[in-house]
């Protein structure tokens, strides 16, 4: 089980590890996005921190529905015990938990400043 916190602008964020190529490893704070539909997103400092190799430039719908290109990265993200290799698009903004790696995931969130955020592996 992967917990987490509603925070006061109530965003539900949770606590990652992502490793890079060479096993350089950081904990990041990230929002859980039901709207985003990839894996996850990083911020540049994060991507250089950790020494991700860019693996493709793809274009990207973004909240606004304009689109843009964005670089993809591949990385291991540690989830709920188990390290899993996903790919992560490069963006200014926060770090981002998409649906992709909620997949087979329920997410439960209490909607208040402060609430809880749960997220378990389905049946």
């Amino acid at each position: 089980m992967i917990q987490g916190v509603v925070n006061a602008a109530y965003e539900p964020v949770i606590s990652l590890t992502v490793r890079g190529p060479s096993g350089q490893s950081a904990e990041i704070e990230a929002v859980v996005d039901t709207g985003f539909n990839g894996f996850l997103t990083l911020p540049s400092e994060s991507v250089a921190a950790l020494g991700l190799l860019r693996s493709a430039r793809l274009p990207a719908t973004l909240a606004d529905s304009s689109t843009a290109m964005l670089d993809v990265y591949r990385t291991t993200v540690l989830w709920d015990g188990c390290l899993r290799h996903v790919y992560a698009y490069m963006s200014e903004a926060v770090a981002l938990v998409g649906m992709q790696l909620l997949d087979r995931h329920s997410l439960f969130i209490e909607v208040e400043d402060g609430g809880c955020v749960l997220i378990q592996a389905g049946k």
